[in-house]
């Protein structure tokens, strides 16, 4: 940053502590001014997100609007979004067979997301109150991961208490038959496919978001009074 006036502070505490540096607002947001990124390398971060999280339709319309190229393989990206829509639907069996299609030893070698496909067509068989569908299948492809690793099996622990309560969706574990637990599934297939296709498994607005907070940190840890950005959303500054 430019011509940035920094006063340094001393704690009336203990004069001996490291002295502080203070940066104003007006001079963190006119730093920012200097670092405006050009709208072509905004324009393709938002496509990279559009593609990397599978909205194909908002992508192709940016395209139009924006003029930027989805630099992807498109029919990758409609296996996808197939996948993704398979899991969203509670297929997961469906979707397996996809992914086995597209990336034939992607659950052979991916234990963990092997493990949470299984997991989650359990799941599936609760919600459905198939009850002995759901032990059967449990016994079949969960019980030995659980055997294997520890947190698998605090995991399974936890699906199969389900069948304990009349109205699973309100007991302690229902957060399993949220919508939110079968995106989380998506998003995990969704990353897995991508680094088996030698692409960012991870959209770069997500990376960027995630060296903030660092920053962030990093500055707090050397003592820096400066403006948190408290919004990533909105670029909203605490003070």
């Amino acid at each position: 940053m430019e011509s940035m006036s920094v006063s340094p502070v001393i704690s009336t505490a203990n004069p001996s502590l490291e002295k502080q540096l203070e940066i104003s607002k007006d001079d963190w947001m006119q730093g920012l001014q200097l670092s405006r990124v050009q709208r072509i390398e905004m324009n393709k971060l938002v496509m990279n997100y559009l593609v990397t999280e599978g909205y194909k339709e908002a992508a192709e319309k940016f395209h139009s609007e924006s003029g930027v190229e989805m630099l992807t393989n498109h029919a990758q990206l409609d296996k996808r979004i197939q996948i993704k829509d398979a899991i969203m639907n509670g297929k997961v069996l469906e979707a397996m067979a996809l992914i086995n299609h597209l990336c034939p030893e992607l659950l052979e070698t991916n234990k963990k997301l092997n493990f949470h496909l299984h997991q989650q067509q359990t799941i599936e068989l609760i919600r459905e109150q198939k009850i002995e569908q759901a032990l059967e299948y449990a016994q079949n492809h969960l019980a030995e991961k659980g055997e294997e690793n520890a947190e698998n099996l605090t995991e399974i622990e936890f699906t199969l208490a389900l069948l304990a309560f009349t109205e699973p969706e309100t007991s302690p574990y229902g957060n399993l038959l949220h919508t939110a637990q079968r995106r989380k599934v998506a998003a995990e297939v969704n990353a897995a496919l991508l680094f088996e296709c030698g692409e960012d498994s991870h959209p770069k607005l997500t990376n960027l978001v995630q060296l903030i907070s660092w920053a962030q940190e990093e500055l707090d840890s050397k003592k820096v009074q400066f403006p948190h950005m408290i919004d990533y959303g909105s670029g909203t500054f605490d003070k």
